[in-house]
């Protein structure tokens, strides 16, 4: 066995505990701090956000970041992963109190209960000023630009396309380097609008540093009130379901958006003078290809 098979063997068997706390010596105080807080509450850092970790640990988002690739790990969220395997969670992607023995209708229920929770919650606490705010600049922006990857990207390319069809210049590329070069060739009368769940990727960060640099409005709707994406947005509509167990995607968050995302969209077209005649243009078009 070469070196490079013996240090992968290694690092699978090692949990990620082991290695922050082998890797005390050699980070800096800020690092450290990350490392303590991590360690003193590893099943609270699992349902937190990066800029909560730096906050909790009276550092920086940098900081975290650093600390996550002192102890080899890709990132943040591979961080949350690997503490929910040391923890024994189970890396859940469906409702958290979906069993194995439940019937077909009984994960029904629970599915749709939870999300019947989620909306519940997100029409409670709905931030009505923001998406006021929202809509005033929407109506009046020369263009508007969405930003999203992964999973967040369908309800970009679908609110983008739900836009232009009441005659704004709204647009979404599922290419991220096409988000990035057009978000930072935006000017002060532009909107750049991000979906994104964590408001932690990477690439969706990048367009919106690109679109704040030119000067565009910065626009978000994501699960989390503290995160990168909030920090860098001029307004942000918080809404989606809690993470009640570490799971790999958040399907009920990404419904709650599409709800929120489709108020807002009903809200432009009732306010945008010249919506009602692009409207009934673009249902001219769709029926053409409707048998």
């Amino acid at each position: 066995m070469n070196r490079t098979e013996s240090t992968s063997t290694r690092d699978h068997a090692v949990s990620v505990i082991e290695q922050i706390r082998s890797g005390l010596i050699s980070m800096s105080a800020a690092e450290r701090r990350v490392a303590d807080t991590v360690l003193q509450a590893p099943e609270h850092v699992m349902g937190i956000s990066v800029t909560e970790l730096a906050s909790m640990a009276g550092t920086s988002v940098g900081s975290v970041i650093r600390f996550c690739q002192r102890v080899n790990l890709k990132g943040y969220q591979d961080l949350k992963f690997k503490l929910a395997k040391d923890m024994g969670t189970r890396v859940q992607p469906f409702a958290t109190e979906v069993t194995e023995g439940d019937s077909a209708r009984e994960v029904a229920d629970k599915i749709l209960r939870d999300a019947a929770n989620a909306f519940n919650e997100t029409a409670r606490n709905l931030d009505g000023d923001a998406l006021e705010r929202m809509l005033v600049r929407i109506v009046s922006a020369r263009r508007i630009v969405f930003a999203g990857i992964g999973t967040s990207a369908p309800l970009a390319a679908d609110i983008a396309y739900r836009f232009a069809t009441l005659g704004l210049d709204s647009t979404f590329s599922p290419d991220n380097h096409v988000q990035h070069v057009t978000a930072r060739l935006l000017g002060p009368e532009d909107v750049c609008f991000a979906v994104s769940h964590t408001g932690s990727t990477v690439e969706t960060l990048q367009v919106m540093r690109a679109a704040k640099e030119a000067g565009a409005a910065t626009m978000a709707v994501t699960s989390f009130s503290s995160s990168p994406l909030t920090e860098l947005c001029d307004e942000v509509i918080v809404a989606g379901s809690h993470e009640k167990a570490f799971r790999v995607e958040a399907m009920v968050s990404r419904s709650v958006h599409l709800a929120v995302l489709d108020s807002l969209y009903t809200s432009v077209a009732l306010r945008y003078t010249s919506a009602r005649a692009a409207l009934e243009l673009s249902s001219d078009i769709v029926t053409e290809h409707r048998i």
